[in-house]
């Protein structure tokens, strides 16, 4: 585990890197270092996974949510960030959708404006990078997510990097039951007993996962180059369809492309898309059903969908095509033509 955190350091170009069970407890712990408690607001995007949103909750914080940036671009929109601000914000979590870079140097002229912490969700993103600087590095606390569907995958996992020394202190100690020396450091014999000085979590990641990390991590450039290869033959297949929006057409950065999605036209029914798609033996799927639309979060915040046009049109229209590493470009094809098939009969092409 020592090894691959200091390899996936290097490999991001920050100084401290804590591999944990998954990213779900690495935003825990991303807002729990930064005392983001009761009476703290976080901005956070609404189109993303949950986790991101729950994670908040989870120290006593509380969300608000801000809209996407347009229809081509899925991230979290800096105007509408700006807009949420008010006494009780005390940071920001960007999403780096898809794989694809928010804007994140934009994203921290606010946040030093306002004297706000940043959190990167960089579950999507390991690898992607803004003027050569690797998405994760930017903000306070950078989390990613080792999932079985991710670009590094180790069936379950993550990793929190930061730059910042106190905050490394806090989440090596806040990762093991707040601890002030590890199993391993004893078993070597560095220490013989320790202390519990704060109150912890067992958020470790366990070694046959970190041995399959140190093998992923040597594979993620190419993997990901694979990725962008074909993201580029989808939308070169893609552009003569109609019906069809592919966002983040001419996006800065390099991304880690993650995912590839679509937005259906709104004359195009999206159940009757996917099961026709299913029909034809393709897999689709959605990112994401907006957070602040489950009933949980309607429930304890009532937060309605007309304060997030964008994100809720895309909520509606996304879908998420096949990605992977794997894939040729005679699948690629194959899943186009799957598209003009279900668009013609539809009697919409």
């Amino acid at each position: 585990t020592q090894d691959f955190e200091r390899r996936f350091a290097d490999y991001l170009g920050v100084k401290h890197a804590f591999a944990v069970a998954n990213c779900t407890v690495g935003l825990h712990l991303a807002n729990a270092v930064l005392d983001l408690g009761p009476g703290a607001e976080v901005i956070l995007p609404s189109l993303s996974f949950v986790a991101t949103a729950n994670a908040i909750l989870y120290t006593g914080a509380t969300p608000a949510f801000a809209d996407i940036t347009s229809l081509d671009d899925l991230n979290i929109a800096p105007r509408d960030i700006e807009r949420h601000i008010n006494q009780r914000t005390r940071a920001i979590i960007v999403m780096h959708y898809g794989g694809y870079p928010c804007a994140i140097e934009e994203i921290l002229q606010i946040a030093r404006q306002y004297n706000l912490a940043i959190i990167e969700d960089a579950a999507h993103a390991p690898g992607a990078s803004v003027n050569g600087k690797m998405v994760g590095t930017f903000g306070d606390v950078g989390c990613f997510s080792f999932f079985s569907n991710k670009n590094l995958a180790t069936g379950e996992g993550g990793m929190v990097v930061t730059d910042r020394d106190d905050l490394a202190e806090k989440l090596r100690v806040m990762r093991s039951h707040g601890m002030t020396t590890l199993t391993w450091d004893r078993h070597r014999g560095h220490a013989h007993s320790y202390d519990v000085v704060n109150l912890g979590y067992n958020y470790r990641i366990d070694e046959m996962r970190s041995a399959l990390g140190l093998v992923q991590l040597e594979k993620l450039p190419r993997n990901n180059e694979r990725r962008r290869e074909l993201t580029a033959e989808y939308r070169r297949l893609l552009a003569d369809v109609p019906g069809l929006l592919v966002p983040f057409s001419e996006h800065p950065g390099t991304s880690a492309c993650h995912l590839f999605p679509i937005l259906l036209g709104s004359d195009i029914d999206r159940h009757s898309f996917i099961e026709r798609m299913r029909d034809q033996g393709i897999q689709t799927s959605i990112h994401y059903p907006p957070i602040h639309q489950f009933s949980y979060y309607q429930e304890r915040f009532g937060i309605w969908a007309d304060q997030l046009p964008l994100t809720k049109a895309v909520g509606l229209r996304e879908v998420t095509l096949p990605l992977y590493p794997g894939m040729t470009r005679r699948d690629v094809k194959a899943v186009v033509d799957a598209i003009r098939l279900v668009i013609e009969r539809s009697g919409l092409g």
